[in-house]
């Protein structure tokens, strides 16, 4: 089913209490976050930003954006104002802001692809030597009331789709080798190094730019995962193994969300047809932290 159409380059679902939904368009005649109603038949700008990508929603329902054109976090209001919050690390200015996630202390962790867009996708085309661009991809920590961001990890290929897990630890993505990395949780504190969990490219997979994006967790421990460029969300087991792969309509999906519980669906953000598709899954998703800080979080 499609829920939504002529979205235009559609990043970072988010179902919102009352059952509307939050997404991005990226594209540069739009560049902005979008608001949909429940059943997807009416859409309103709340903010143009440039080019937005991730997008999460805290507690008291301010929305914070991984904004890549100018490289930042921001935090916007329903009604459309905006404030930055972060633009550098120590001094070291943002890259490419690509997803995030609220942990259970409290805090955004914020994935960095680790290069400015424009040096592998010029006027919006990757390169077709997009694999001999140097990555540094990272992955941040930021305190959303003071802005403080402190580096958690560097180095990775492409940093994407990020997400905590049923056992606490924080699951990222690498999208030009296609695994999924994990961190272990420790006295309330993500802690490194990462190790492989998983990977989700298909022996058979078409040649060109491809990879994880996206990500979500179910109630059941399953890790869903956006391939871009394959076509599919690939499930992984509690294993780290692929469990099945849902095909969708378009090559590229970029990111996926849960439905609010007892709905057990997934919805799809896909670039090729500028659409949200939506797919009926076993059970709902994992509860996801939103701001508030779990009273055992340093366990």
């Amino acid at each position: 089913m499609v829920f939504a159409a002529d979205l235009l380059d559609p990043e970072g679902p988010v179902a919102m209490p009352d059952g509307s939904w939050l997404f991005v368009e990226g594209a540069a005649e739009r560049g902005c976050v979008t608001h949909a109603s429940a059943d997807g038949g009416s859409r309103r700008i709340v903010k143009k930003t440039g080019r937005p990508n991730g997008l999460t929603v805290d507690a008291e329902e301010a929305i914070w954006v991984a904004e890549s054109k100018t490289p930042s976090l921001l935090r916007l209001t329903l009604a459309g104002e905006a404030q930055v919050i972060a633009t550098d690390c120590d001094g070291e200015p943002f890259l490419f802001p690509n997803d995030l996630c609220f942990g259970p202390d409290g805090a955004i962790y914020l994935t960095d692809s680790g290069v400015f867009i424009d040096s592998f996708a010029p006027s919006g085309k990757i390169r077709s030597d997009y694999m001999s661009v140097e990555y540094d991809g990272r992955v941040y920590r930021v305190d959303p009331h003071t802005g403080a961001v402190s580096l958690i990890d560097r180095g990775i290929c492409f940093t994407n789709g990020i997400a905590f897990g049923p056992d606490d630890r924080l699951y990222v993505n690498e999208t030009l080798t296609g695994n999924i990395y994990r961190y272990g949780w420790r006295d309330g504190k993500v802690s490194a190094p990462r190790e492989l969990y998983g990977n989700v490219i298909r022996p058979d997979a078409p040649p060109g730019w491809k990879g994880p994006d996206g990500m979500a967790f179910d109630e059941a421990g399953l890790l869903y995962v956006a391939v871009f460029g394959q076509g599919d969300v690939t499930v992984l087991g509690r294993d780290g193994n692929v469990a099945r792969r849902i095909e969708t309509q378009g090559r590229l999906p970029t990111n996926i969300a849960f439905a609010l519980p007892g709905k057990r669906a997934i919805y799809v953000t896909e670039y090729q047809n500028a659409q949200v598709e939506v797919f009926s899954v076993d059970c709902d998703g994992l509860k996801l932290w939103d701001g508030r800080v779990r009273v055992d979080s340093t366990r």
